[in-house]
């Protein structure tokens, strides 16, 4: 019986997993040091703020597994042999600064490394005081727990989606928070100014300390190893007891990495050969059907790094969905069914303390070439629908929201079909996906538009659970 090992049981290792399940009757082992089930990453902000306990976010029963004879074991890979196709694991505190212990081993004929991510350091002094972390794993959250007793006040570096989820963690615990953005405004590399002010005055409205334009310079720790304050470039000391560090995560590949030793004298390709010889640049290298240089190996998820990635995608996606989808792709790889990956209309979805954000298609921080855009924004400066199109065709190809939900589905076949931004205003309320009884604001996005443009556009849709997507 062929036996597929799958490194990491987060979604895109589960994914697979569950779909290799389905199509064939082979062995498969899921290998995490993590956690022992799969559990919504996402959800560990909500452990911590009491909404839920961490069994909560288990989007499957403990019985499941075996139902499905998916083998789980918790445990730590030290090192892989891609000649023998074996995998070594790390003895219970064994460390990396360590001479290598091996604690047992593993073969298997395909193997798919779903490694996730890691939180970035980028050498600040100071970085490995206690009280200085990332928050992405498990691991995380323990620590983070431990640590929550100790903290009066708390500095966040890094203005992403991470750091304000940190902020709304701590600040729930009655917690004095300061954020460090290095921008201008929040998350304006991302976002159009209107979206990135809208949010930057949000955090502020709820008690987030939020300075612009301010950059960690060093760590400073006590005389017993914790963070007792920081200090920016500017020369500014803030005094804190917890610094999270949220400044973006980047592939979890250091147990493929060659120790830097043997890398001397050698002159640096596009690409790093680790260990086994499989090829490495930010993240595992792999070409459209997931697969890496080394036969039977596969990467999917926030590890993965396309060779050649789609027209308007990064080669690096670290999204739940993408992840979601690679599972899904590798899995008829795998099966006998090659399938190259395709991602589809690009997506993603947070929130901002209470206020929900979606985005669909192409919606950048600078406006393309040849794209126009509508942008309207409710009197309450806490809702606000953009819609990218085309200047010459009118075809949508991207959308923001805050505050109102949206029905991914519509936007998926309005953006790929091609839909005329007419089109889309004309028949907004199918898209709506707020509750019932929530006020509906598409009147008044589309009156905006009639008077910026001299139209004459009017609703042709009612919002509703029966509406047919046209």
């Amino acid at each position: 019986m062929e036996h597929v090992v799958i490194i990491g049981n987060g979604i895109s290792g589960i994914t697979a997993a569950r779909h290799i399940r389905k199509q064939s009757d082979c062995k498969i082992t899921v290998i995490s040091g993590e956690t022992e089930h799969f559990f919504s990453r996402t959800a560990l902000m909500y452990v911590y703020m009491g909404h839920m306990k961490f069994e909560h976010t288990k989007p499957y029963e403990d019985w499941f597994w075996e139902k499905n004879r998916i083998e789980l074991k918790r445990a730590w890979v030290k090192t892989v042999d891609f000649e023998e196709k074996k995998l070594y694991f790390r003895l219970p505190n064994d460390t990396d600064d360590k001479e290598v212990k091996i604690g047992g081993s593993i073969s298997y004929d395909k193997l798919i490394l779903a490694l996730g991510s890691t939180p970035n350091k980028f050498g600040w002094k100071g970085q490995n005081l206690k009280g200085v972390q990332g928050l992405y794993s498990y691991q995380d959250l323990e620590s983070l727990e431990e640590t929550t007793p100790r903290i009066q006040k708390a500095v966040i570096v890094g203005g992403g989606l991470i750091g304000v989820e940190l902020a709304e963690m701590l600040h729930s615990r009655g917690i004095d928070v300061t954020f460090l953005v290095r921008e201008s405004s929040f998350w304006n590399a991302v976002m159009p100014p209107e979206e990135s002010a809208l949010i930057s005055r949000h955090i502020k409205e709820n008690h987030i300390n939020l300075q612009f334009s301010s950059e960690l310079d060093e760590i400073i720790g006590d005389e017993n190893g914790q963070v007792k304050a920081i200090r920016t470039k500017s020369g500014e000391e803030i005094e804190c007891q917890f610094v999270g560090l949220t400044v973006g995560v980047s592939p979890n590949i250091g147990l493929l990495k060659v120790p830097q030793g043997n890398m001397i004298g050698r002159e640096k390709p596009a690409f790093v050969l680790g260990v086994g010889g499989i090829k490495l640049n930010r993240g595992i290298l792999v070409n459209e059907y997931l697969e890496t240089n080394i036969a039977d190996v596969y990467a999917v998820g926030d590890c993965a790094e396309h060779e050649k990635p789609q027209v308007g995608r990064k080669n690096i996606e670290q999204i739940w969905y993408t992840g979601r989808i690679m599972g899904e792709t590798v899995a008829r790889t795998i099966c006998g069914k090659p399938t190259k990956y395709q991602p589809g209309i690009f997506f993603n979805s947070a929130k901002f303390f209470d206020i929900e954000y979606q985005t669909y298609g192409q919606v950048t921080a600078e406006l393309p070439v040849g794209t126009k855009t509508y942008y309207w924004e409710h009197s309450s400066g806490r809702i606000c629908v953009r819609i990218n199109y085309q200047a010459d065709s009118k075809s949508v190809t991207g959308m923001n929201t805050f505050g109102i939900r949206m029905r991914h589905e519509i936007w998926d076949e309005w953006i790929s079909s091609g839909k005329s931004i007419e089109y889309v205003l004309e028949n907004l309320p199918k898209a709506n996906f707020d509750p019932e009884f929530f006020k509906q604001y598409e009147k008044e996005i589309l009156e905006k538009y009639n008077a910026e443009t001299g139209s004459s556009l009017t609703l042709k849709s009612k919002k509703g659970i029966f509406s047919k997507i046209f």
